[in-house]
């Protein structure tokens, strides 16, 4: 296939007939998130204790690969309705209570999400919601990036439209080299999912970046088998970049740390006198302070951004 722009190129690659996303083992066949084993029991009951805050009793998991997170919600949190969303069929060994629905993939919705009453929550979404990408040329032309299914890139023609004025306005780039993921299409994608609530709370968590760190070189990445790998969209691996959080226009956009720390979980080290009074209790608060530190560590998944709008009816 002769080049096409990356957006297109994409979005088959992840949910296409042969996309990635559509792979029998799923993402967590390739790559650990929040969402899973320990980590995402303890990520449960931060998104519980959220739906409490926003006062509703339903949770929507929006691009929940194979339920992980909705299992352990489940499991803590009985009462909630939960329903998750992808593009595959539901998969077995969800508990019973769950609703699924089918997702067409990408910054597509399926026609039942509306008029939520609900935390949504759509952990990881953005960052594979395909994008243009655009490099600045040798003569400070601001063109768009085009790629051919090996990978080999080449550029096209000037960017313009809404998208140059989204870079404009967002991302501004003039080095040669330079390049931009420009974020217009993850906008869109969260004002939608947005307009699907009447109450509760929208929630997008995902690697970002603000005006003020923005990467001069983008971050359009690959994954693989647990590895970074070449970025090539041929369906066998993740593709994924950093959002721009701060032009999503949310209510407020905070840390995960921030997050977790408003909500009460520290890594606090439980008292060593413990081990001995109460040996098995001690392992398992220690295994939870692991667990805590690992999702609030700055410089890893503690650094993830969450972009929060909140809803009341008739303001969504």
């Amino acid at each position: 296939m002769s080049p096409r722009p990356w957006r297109d190129a994409w979005w088959d690659a992840l949910y296409g007939p042969h996309g990635f996303y559509r792979r029998a083992e799923g993402p967590a066949g390739h790559f650990t998130t929040s969402a899973h084993g320990p980590l995402g029991a303890v990520l449960a009951e931060v998104v519980g204790r959220l739906a409490d805050d926003a006062g509703v009793c339903r949770v929507v998991d929006l691009a929940c690969g194979r339920g992980e997170l909705l299992g352990h919600l489940h499991d803590a949190r009985p009462d909630l309705e939960l329903v998750g969303v992808d593009v595959v069929e539901r998969p077995g060994g969800l508990p019973d209570p769950v609703t699924w629905l089918r997702s067409p993939g990408g910054s597509a919705l399926p026609d039942d999400l509306r008029d939520l009453d609900a935390l949504v929550l759509a952990h990881e979404w953005l960052d594979v919601v395909p994008c243009t990408v655009a490099e600045v040329d040798d003569d400070g032309v601001l063109r768009e990036v085009l790629v051919d299914d090996d990978g080999t890139e080449s550029l096209g023609a000037e960017l313009g439209g809404d998208d140059r004025a989204w870079v404009g306005a967002w991302w501004p780039a003039v080095t040669p080299g330079d390049r931009v993921e420009v974020g217009l299409a993850r906008d869109l994608a969260w004002r939608e999912l947005v307009c699907r609530s009447a109450s509760g709370l929208t929630v997008a968590v995902d690697y970002g970046h603000t005006r003020a760190t923005r990467p001069a070189h983008g971050t359009l990445t690959a994954y693989r088998e647990g590895q970074v790998t070449e970025v090539v969209p041929d369906g066998r691996r993740d593709l994924t970049a950093h959002v721009a959080t701060d032009s999503l226009r949310a209510d407020e956009v905070v840390t995960q740390r921030e997050v977790l720390h408003r909500l009460g979980f520290m890594a606090a080290t439980p008292d060593h006198a413990m081990a001995t009074t109460d040996p098995l209790g001690y392992v398992r608060a220690l295994g939870r302070s692991s667990t805590v530190a690992a999702l609030t560590d700055a410089r890893g998944l503690g650094g993830f951004h969450w972009a929060m709008t909140r809803h009341t009816r008739g303001h969504a």
